[in-house]
């Protein structure tokens, strides 16, 4: 035992690590002796080979580094592969939570390959493998990858905005995941520190806070609904932007997957709510709108009716071509509030 308690720490030098899971791979072949060992002696109170050694493994570990052996949420697992004589790692991923704002309409949310090369790199993304320069999951979970010494990372959001949306108010609950990390524990405030600098003020980044690999899952399947403001260009009268607000509010709508979107989700038709609605501006051929609507409204859709593929819409309420300019994400509602 001695001799895998020392494998394993040559393995793990370097690592940050606080608590463990152990476990063993055996050859087939002394598994069946076992196995027969125990049909000739017929004992009821035979315990296997791999479950003995894993219990002295983890004890052993467990006084030689001072880590805790546990069966959920451990920062690491070690395998021994007896007929091999070698340690196998897992290393967990590091998780944080947070909301993000985004305030420049032209970055996504994650890293979007190139669609020719797919992210080897060619003429088209100069070399890159990217459609954009960056994305609002590099400009967060890059520079916690950087001080945890990741191997990578990967970006959680509550839904996501259209690259061109800014996300606003009090910001889009997400989940940074760092790859198998080396250090695992991070100074938060310089870490906030490093992302806003690098972000130059394109996203700001609230509350981040360490997290569980179980809040994935929570800002995956939450859906909430979400407010907007649409700047919309088209030249209609007042009164009938005012009918067109009041006949949509309350309203259900029936959305079949939008043209700018069908090459890449199924061809669907959605029924989604409209909770409330509102003109807040009106100008010489513009007008605002702040909208409260069901999580997954497709927003600009609503507003031009995208040749009929929702129904209603603003548009053909009004009885004219209507232009979204501009969409911001006011708010997710995703905490008790007051009604706005």
């Amino acid at each position: 035992m001695d001799q895998w308690v020392r494998r394993v720490l040559d393995r793990v030098a370097g690592y940050e690590w606080h608590t463990f899971l152990c476990g063993s791979r055996w050859g087939p072949e002394v598994l069946a002796l076992e196995e027969s060992l125990w049909t000739q002696v017929g004992s009821r109170w035979g315990e296997s080979i791999r479950t003995a050694f894993n219990r002295e493994f983890g004890k052993a570990l467990a006084v030689a580094t001072g880590g805790v052996a546990q069966q959920e949420s451990q920062d690491i697992v070690f395998l021994a592969d007896v007929p091999a004589g070698q340690i196998e790692l897992t290393i967990a991923s590091l998780y944080f939570r947070g909301r993000y704002r985004k305030l420049d309409r032209t970055i996504p949310q994650t890293r979007w390959p190139c669609r020719e090369c797919r992210g080897r790199g060619c003429r088209r993304c100069s070399g890159t493998g990217k459609m954009y320069a960056t994305s609002v999951e590099e400009l967060i979970a890059g520079p916690l990858n950087t001080l945890a010494q990741g191997q990578g990372h990967r970006f959680h959001g509550m839904g996501r905005e259209d690259i061109d949306a800014r996300m606003l108010g009090r910001g889009r609950p997400f989940v940074a995941e760092v790859l198998s990390p080396r250090i695992r524990t991070l100074d938060l405030p310089t870490a906030v520190a490093e992302i806003t600098r690098g972000a130059s003020g394109r996203v700001e980044v609230l509350g981040l806070t360490p997290c569980s690999a179980l809040d994935v899952r929570k800002v995956k399947e939450e859906k909430h609904d979400k407010s907007y403001r649409v700047l919309v260009r088209g030249n209609v009268g007042e009164e009938k932007i005012i009918e067109a607000v009041n006949f949509l509010s309350g309203c259900e709508l029936v959305q079949r997957t939008p043209v700018r979107v069908a090459h890449r989700r199924a061809d669907l038709k959605r029924r989604r709510s409209i909770k409330e609605m509102r003109m807040t501006e009106k100008g010489e051929g513009m007008f605002t709108l702040e909208i409260r609507a069901e999580a997954g409204t497709y927003i600009k859709e609503l507003i031009t009716g995208d040749g009929g593929r929702t129904q209603p819409s603003f548009s053909d309420i009004v009885g004219a071509p209507l232009e979204v300019v501009s969409l911001d994400v006011l708010d997710i509602h995703d905490e008790e509030e007051e009604s706005w």
